[in-house]
């Protein structure tokens, strides 16, 4: 389905134009018109579906279009992290480029004083979206800082972290300052019961659209170590010492196991960093900075980057710990063997991991090859699925593991240094092909 077969108005297909998207991903096709049908939403759909531009592109397009009051905050939108936010603000800009009327402001915790009083400012002059992390929104509402009763649109991005991350109480709250009549939309990766209770509550009639989790890529090779908890240092210091390893992301579970990894590994000389929830803002920005520069090798990492974070050089991801949502496993390898290049995924799997990761397997349909353990490391747990021993200590074959949407982020370029270029631009009649 082609953009220009949709209701969107000429503004956005304008910066749509500008920016070289003409196709809608699954997920926009379907979201899109029940958007701008004005239904409440609940999406099913994972990182890279294209899911911002699912629900900001008919959001702004009914913005822009409509008689709006121009003091309110007329959408709000809810992200779990700093760096989604950011990601979601940085989208906006692109899409409402050519919208004078629509302006937006993204607030989220972790920074100084002077970015709260910016903050303060942007909501005092007027700001038609706003973009947050539910911590410092509810900050901003305690203060008196904003007005939610006149709200037309409330979206809640990646539901299912948000929940994961202990915020429930605060999208509550926040939930109960807007109207009755605020059309909700709500996306998230997974569908656990915690959502569908939010969901109940939040969403009057919602249209349900889900879009199956895709399998990892095929460049992709997963294996997995079968081993005691004891022995995953020495099978990462084996790696590093063997391969001289670099562009990799190693996640684990906890951010008091990420910072213990981190010195782990800085002893054995490995050029890595730390990414956790404890880190301020710039300190997050300028880590990531570092990583994606190639300054440090390694990073490690809880799943704060698992999602949302583009990055298309990743050699190699490692899972310390096997996630408890087989899905939070797809989104974490999927950082590697990204723009056509191969990718390399090493899960490290203890007896407390065992059903976890035979959920993994289950969702994958097929089983990760097991590598044996590196010589000197002695022998490790016999491997069971669900309870059921498979009558090996180790798999003794290397199989291969065979198994972008890119909305939003680029500003887009302006014709001839004003915006009366896109006049200019050979235009494809919306109607034609009716």
């Amino acid at each position: 389905m082609d953009f220009y077969d949709t209701d969107l108005n000429d503004n956005i297909l304008d910066a749509l134009d500008d920016m070289r998207f003409e196709t809608c991903t699954p997920i926009q096709e379907k979201c899109i018109p029940a958007i701008m049908q004005r239904r409440d939403l609940l999406g099913i759909a994972q990182t890279g579906t294209g899911k911002t531009a699912a629900y900001l592109l008919p959001i702004l397009s009914m913005l822009d279009d409509g008689d709006y009051p121009a003091d309110a905050v007329n959408c709000l939108i809810m992200a779990p992290t700093r760096e989604l936010a950011q990601q979601i603000d940085q989208a906006m800009q692109g899409f409402s480029y050519y919208l004078d009327n629509v302006g937006s402001v993204a607030i989220y915790g972790g920074n100084d004083g002077i970015r709260f009083e910016q903050e303060i400012r942007g909501l005092k002059l007027g700001a038609g979206v706003i973009i947050a992390t539910p911590g410092r929104l509810l900050s901003h509402l305690k203060m008196g800082n904003l007005d939610l009763s006149r709200t037309s649109f409330f979206v809640l991005d990646e539901a299912d972290r948000m929940l994961d991350m202990g915020f429930i109480d605060d999208i509550e709250k926040i939930a109960a300052e807007l109207p009755k009549e605020c059309q909700t939309i709500m996306f998230s990766a997974t569908m656990p019961d915690n959502i569908e209770q939010l969901a109940s509550k939040l969403l009057k009639d919602p249209v349900r659209i889900k879009i199956a989790v895709s399998k990892p890529a095929d460049k992709i090779r997963q294996e997995a170590y079968i081993c005691y908890e004891p022995q995953k240092m020495k099978i990462l210091e084996l790696l590093f010492r063997q391969q001289q390893l670099k562009r990799v992301i190693l996640f684990a579970g906890k951010k008091q196991k990420v910072k213990e990894i981190n010195l782990a590994l800085k002893r054995l000389h490995i050029n890595c960093g730390a990414m956790h929830s404890d880190l301020s803002q710039a300190e997050r920005d300028d880590m990531m900075y570092r990583f994606k520069s190639g300054q440090i090798d390694v990073l490690v990492a809880t799943d704060i980057v698992s999602r949302g974070i583009d990055i298309d050089d990743i050699a190699m991801v490692v899972n310390f710990d096997v996630p408890k949502d087989p899905e939070d496993y797809v989104h974490r390898i999927g950082r590697t063997a990204r723009a056509d290049k191969d990718g390399r995924a090493i899960t490290l799997v203890c007896e407390a991991d065992f059903f976890h990761f035979s959920k993994i397997e289950k969702l994958l349909e097929k089983e990760v090859p097991k590598t044996p353990l590196p010589d000197g490391i002695g022998e490790g747990p016999e491997y069971s699925v669900q309870g059921k021993p498979s009558g090996r200590r180790h798999s003794q074959h290397r199989g291969k593991g065979r198994s972008n949407n890119r909305h939003g982020g680029r500003r887009p370029q302006r014709s001839n240094g004003n915006k009366s270029g896109k006049q200019n631009r050979v235009r494809r009649d919306k109607n034609s092909a009716q």
